[in-house]
């Protein structure tokens, strides 16, 4: 789990431009899977055979970002977000451009009171003196994802992007695994969540699976002063009740409860008053698809500092994989 993890962080795939991260994923499940292909929105959809249910295992493989919007006479680049990205968090950081194009992000100077700090009011530095000198090493449109090394402290992990590598790594975990099923299972690493759970939706649509489980990071409720939750770090998989998007299919929640309990797999409730996911995508396309979602609890969220638990990652493999495997 560590090495793949470690993989998938460290990928560029920025809302819109997930090819590099879709190639990568591609080279590590090709060899286990019946089928892959990619549709038109970019999603990359690996297939099990089966002759029964036809089951749905999402994960997002887009990272947050920034996209420049101008650059000025003396080559500083002016940006936007690309999903919700932090002025608060983004002050300061290194991001990287496609091409390898490294940048600080800083703020005007004449800002006076940080609560003020707006995206407008900074800028990208890259070293360079003039537009032009600019301009040779990035353009108009061009985005770039945070910089943030993958790093193993005990049991803990911490990188860019664990939203949501992480839950890609355990759709390839689970790939390499695969218990024994007369169920058709498709893995689904979706496009464009950052921006509107786009992916999911077009996919689910071509797929029409008879139920889906979406795998997100969720935001935990073991830090200093934080607004209180039951998820925490290394307290196990997270099962969805709700967010901003999505309720729960009850059937689907009670069995994943079920499985949890009965297999000894700690969890929590997941509950969110905020933010979307992939299921609520999912569970409104066409006739409607039953639909869970098994959440990694992720302190620092949409920060280049991700942290997870590779021991909840772990009982998320395990969670997912009994779901499949019973799944009737």
């Amino acid at each position: 789990m560590q090495e793949t993890l470690k993989l998938v962080t460290q990928v560029f795939g920025v809302s819109g431009n997930e090819d590099e991260i879709r190639e990568t994923i591609t080279n590590e499940i090709k060899k286990h899977v019946d089928e892959i292909r990619v549709d038109a929105m970019g999603n990359l959809i690996a297939v099990k055979r089966g002759k029964k249910k036809k089951i749905m295992l999402a994960a997002h493989m887009d990272e947050i970002g920034v996209i420049a919007t101008f650059i000025d006479d003396n080559g500083f680049i002016r940006f936007s977000n690309v999903g919700g990205v932090s002025q608060l968090t983004a002050l300061g950081q290194r991001v990287r451009f496609r091409n390898g194009t490294t940048g600080t992000v800083s703020k005007e100077e004449k800002l006076e009171d940080i609560r003020g700090l707006k995206l407008a009011k900074m800028y990208i530095d890259i070293g360079c003196r003039s537009r032009e000198e600019t301009e040779k090493l990035v353009r108009i449109g061009d985005t770039a994802n945070f910089v943030g090394d993958f790093t193993v402290q005990g049991n803990c992990a911490i990188s860019k992007a664990m939203d949501d590598r992480s839950g890609c790594a355990v759709l390839i975990e689970l790939i390499k695994s695969l218990p024994k099923t007369d169920n058709e299972i498709y893995f689904v690493f979706t496009t464009q969540e950052e921006v509107g759970l786009r992916g999911a939706k077009t996919a689910a649509f071509g797929i029409m699976p008879d139920c889906a489980i979406a795998l997100d990071v969720t935001i935990t409720g073991d830090t200093p002063e934080c607004d209180k939750r039951e998820v925490k770090l290394g307290g196990g998989p997270a099962i969805k009740v709700k967010d901003s998007s999505y309720l729960a299919h009850p059937a689907i929640r009670r069995e994943l409860e079920n499985l949890a309990v009965e297999n000894g797999i700690p969890y929590t409730l997941e509950l969110l008053d905020r933010g979307g996911s992939d299921p609520g995508a999912i569970q409104t396309t066409g006739m409607g698809v039953p639909c869970g979602g098994i959440s990694i609890p992720c302190r620092y969220v949409h920060s280049p500092a991700e942290m997870v638990s590779l021991e909840d990652l772990e009982n998320c493999v395990k969670l997912t994989s009994l779901f499949i495997k019973n799944y009737k």
